[in-house]
């Protein structure tokens, strides 16, 4: 008996680091704690070089983690942002939520307030956000109440998904299917939209048209989740309860265990972009990988 609980043991624990999935996690490989400083990290992408840009949300500040694996501060007083995404020109976009705007950040941290309510009204909270080859910025906006607002409530009634397109500093609502969107991310073909449902626990995909706008909304898989990233094969990765993986046709294939109460965000960095680094709670965590991420 104790022999058959040991094989099931040995293989759940093999299932859920990669090791009966061997082109995506790195041999015996586990998630490595970088750090614990802080006191909610969330929105990690990668920059051209594989440095990985993160935010500390409470704190209002963003960090970078670099490819060397060195730690430093990137931007105080940072607009209480959440997700980050760099754009074509390398200029970081933040989903600020102080004043619930988006931000474009200079290398240098020169702040420029690229859009900030929809037609009038102000936004619920731009959470997380997707930048397409021609710079056309994909971004969810559910409603979080913060403790640092005045505002007790939204002034949009709907949480939907919105496209500014490039040039524009006003939003376009392309997606209002969804209960409470959050991670977002498009296909490396530039087609496809995938969008979190945290609200619902479910997983959408859209059609994206050449105008921007969304078509042909499906069901990927019924499981939701925080952030959200894609691999090169086109496999899912949803963050929350630790990592999900879920290969093209939505079926589950791999459960990455994060030892927090929280995975918020994940993203690909590194040079060769194999390196899975994690936003958990008040912690990052770094995990090796076989393959490379969209981003």
């Amino acid at each position: 008996m104790k022999i058959i609980i040991t094989l099931l043991l040995s293989t759940l624990a093999a299932y859920t680091y990669g090791q009966q999935n061997p082109d995506l996690v790195a041999d015996n490989a586990k998630p490595v704690l970088v750090s614990k400083q802080f006191s909610f990290t969330e929105g990690p992408t990668p920059d051209k070089k594989g440095n990985i840009y993160f935010t500390d949300q409470p704190n209002n500040q963003i960090w970078k983690y670099d490819t060397d694996g060195k730690l430093s501060l990137f931007l105080d007083s940072a607009g209480r942002s959440n997700g980050l995404y760099f754009d074509k020109k390398g200029n970081l976009i933040a989903c600020a939520d102080d004043h619930n705007e988006l931000w474009s950040i200079t290398p240098s941290g020169k702040v420029t307030v690229i859009m900030k309510d929809y037609q009038g009204k102000k936004m619920n909270g731009p959470n997380d956000l997707w930048i397409t080859a021609k710079n056309g910025i994909y971004f969810t906006d559910p409603y979080y109440q913060r403790k640092y607002w005045e505002r007790k409530k939204p002034e949009i009634d709907s949480q939907r998904v919105y496209f500014l397109a490039p040039g524009k500093n006003q939003a376009v609502m392309v997606a209002d299917n969804i209960k409470k969107p959050n991670g977002i991310v498009g296909s490396k073909d530039g087609k496809t939209l995938y969008v979190a449902d945290i609200g619902d626990n479910k997983v959408y995909k859209y059609k994206i048209n050449k105008d921007g706008s969304l078509s042909d909304p499906a069901l990927f898989c019924n499981k939701g989740g925080d952030g959200i990233t894609l691999d090169e094969k086109g496999n899912l990765y949803i963050a929350g309860n630790g990592i999900f993986v879920f290969n093209p046709k939505g079926e589950q294939i791999l459960h990455i265990d994060v030892p927090e109460k929280w995975t918020a965000n994940l993203c690909f960095g590194g040079k060769d972009r194999k390196t899975l680094f994690i936003t958990a709670s008040e912690t990052v965590y770094t995990l090796q990988m076989k393959v490379k991420g969209v981003e």
